[in-house]
């Protein structure tokens, strides 16, 4: 809907009203400032819930996986075949042996429940970019060293250097009783994944040691792998659900963590609709304020009728005093969510300063930094759904300006 010079003219006017209109332009004001609040509101809110599932999938799936194979029982007696099997299903890229069980550890007579994770040479080293202190190569079978979560170590009161007990409570059978098995580790690394109750349990160490400190022998305790797709692991995994049927348990990421990615996403949707109708409200004070301006502009447009403006044009100028009171909210909704977004950790820090509080304990909020990831659809979506909703709140007061009668009008003037 291209606007010519003169319907451009008089909507800048109307845009800008005089000294007599002042409130008409305060409201005009308070519009604007409602929808950049609530577009920004949109903004931050969907961008901090897609990063907390994003980060916590990167580092829940960067240790785990996207998928677990686990023999009936707890040990895999035979999974170098069923690793080869893996290795051959179309859309696996990596699979690896792992042992995870849990123990306890003590050091300096605090004791700590853990779990005890035995990887391959290859898969501690991917820790490395999360290591904090130490060195991660000092992890060699036989060594007796142990890389510790940083939540883990902190409750221990365990630094690089330090050596820890780990207890085993199915221990040896003796002729009186089976003895708890108790190995001391070195402590050589101390790494922080970013979720808090992994950080708080894990201890890492290689696969032989790890099947040294259980007794097991060469077996394991299940194998992880990973697809070209998580969203399809499923689907990917499907025919090696049928292979391995009888023999053991696939369990996807999906499943694994079923609950909380569906409250995530239930929690989502949520936030969108009810954030929706800030910016639905907000367009309605744009609608009042281009009622008021109607009212008070009443005469002139009756002059502008009898001058030869069409209802058209009256139409057209309405429609963009008011689009673009919710185009100018819009933008300004969309600079202030990115630059609260950009500046969102020191942001908590001012208000955990201010108010005294910790709003973001690690504890209760699974990771340990809030985290945020704008999707581009997303903020198209908002984008689209504000300038839409500013559109319509225009129609109302554009059409009763269009359908003014100038001969009713004048005829009291």
């Amino acid at each position: 809907m291209l606007l010519s010079p003169f319907e451009w003219t008089i909507a800048k006017r109307y845009m800008l009203p005089g000294k007599g209109e002042r409130f008409i332009a305060l409201v005009a004001g308070i519009s604007l400032v409602a929808v950049m609040l609530g577009v920004a509101a949109l903004v931050i809110v969907m961008s901090v819930m897609n990063g907390f599932r994003a980060e916590l999938f990167d580092k829940i799936v960067s240790l785990n996986g996207h998928a677990i194979v686990q023999a009936y029982g707890s040990r895999f007696d035979n999974w170098q075949e069923v690793l080869k099997e893996i290795e051959k299903t179309p859309g696996v890229t990596r699979a690896s042996p792992l042992i995870e069980q849990p123990l306890a550890t003590t050091f300096n007579g605090r004791v700590e429940l853990i779990l005890a994770r035995g990887n391959t040479q290859k898969d501690i080293q991917r820790l490395a970019p999360k290591v904090q202190s130490g060195d991660l190569s000092e992890l060699k079978p036989g060594a007796r060293n142990v890389a510790l979560g940083s939540e883990l170590a902190k409750n221990l009161g365990a630094q690089v250097g330090d050596t820890i007990t780990i207890f085993n409570p199915l221990g040896r059978s003796t002729p009186f009783g089976t003895v708890p098995r108790e190995i001391a580790y070195h402590v050589s690394a101390i790494f922080e994944i970013g979720v808090y109750d992994l950080d708080e349990r894990y201890v890492v160490m290689p696969i032989p040691d790890a099947q040294t400190l259980l007794l097991s022998g060469d077996t394991i305790g299940m194998i992880e792998l990973t697809t070209t797709n998580p969203d399809r692991v499923s689907e990917i995994l499907a025919p090696l659900k049928r292979a391995l049927q009888g023999r053991a348990v696939v369990t996807t990421w999906q499943e694994m963590n079923s609950s909380l990615f569906q409250a995530l996403a239930v929690e989502r949707v949520a936030m969108f609709v009810v954030l929706s109708i800030i910016v639905l409200v907000a367009v309605f004070n744009i609608l009042s304020s281009l009622i008021m301006l109607v009212r008070a502009k009443t005469r002139d447009i009756a002059i502008l009728r009898t001058m030869g403006a069409t209802r058209k044009s009256l139409l057209k100028v309405f429609v963009t005093a008011g689009f673009c009171i919710g185009a100018a909210g819009t933008v300004a909704g969309l600079a202030l969510g990115f630059v609260f977004l950009y500046f969102r950790q020191p942001m908590v820090h001012l208000v955990e300063r201010i108010t005294g509080q910790n709003l973001w304990d690690p504890s209760v909020r699974f990771l340990t930094e809030l985290p945020a990831r704008a999707d581009p659809v997303e903020i198209v979506s908002i984008v689209v759904l504000s300038l839409v909703l500013s559109f319509l709140a225009t129609l109302y007061p554009a059409f009763k300006a269009a359908s003014t009668d100038p001969v009713q009008v004048l005829r009291y003037e």
